[in-house]
C-alpha cells in the first residue's frame, strides 16, 4: 500500500484563508513598534505603510487569518507601550473579497514578495 506522499507526483498545497490587518497610530514611533511586533508575532507580511492625516501613520499586513489575529494583538500592545504611543484605529478583515484587494493597495506586490511568509 502506498503512503500518502507516494500517491501524488506533485506536492499538495493547502491555502489557508487570508486576512488583512491594519493598525493606525498617532506618531511614527508607535507604528514602527507595531510593525516590528506584527512581523515578529506571526507569519504575516507587511503589504502597505503610509502617513495618514494629522501625524498619524498606518501599517497593513496580510497572512493566514489566525496569524493576522496574533500579529495584530502583538502590534497593538507594542504600539501603546511605545513612548506616547496611541492607536487611532485598527481593524481585521478575514477573507477579504477580491474586489477589496483589487481596489485598495493591500495586495502582495513585487516589493514585498521576497518577504512573503506562507
Amino acid at each position: 500500500m502506498m503512503g500518502e506522499q507516494e500517491k501524488y507526483a506533485f506536492p499538495i498545497i493547502i491555502l489557508m484563508p487570508q486576512a488583512v490587518g491594519v493598525i493606525q497610530t498617532v506618531g511614527f514611533p508607535a507604528v514602527l513598534a507595531a510593525a516590528d511586533a506584527m512581523v515578529k508575532g506571526g507569519r504575516v507580511t507587511i503589504v502597505y505603510f503610509d502617513k495618514a492625516e494629522r501625524g498619524e501613520f498606518l501599517v497593513a499586513i496580510r497572512g493566514p487569518v489566525s496569524e493576522v489575529k496574533n500579529s495584530m494583538e502583538a502590534g497593538k500592545e507594542a504600539a501603546v507601550k511605545s513612548y506616547n504611543g496611541k492607536i487611532a484605529s485598527h481593524y481585521i478583515v478575514p477573507n477579504p473579497p477580491e474586489n477589496l484587494l483589487s481596489v485598495l493597495p493591500l495586495d502582495f506586490t513585487e516589493a514585498v514578495e521576497q518577504f512573503r511568509v506562507s
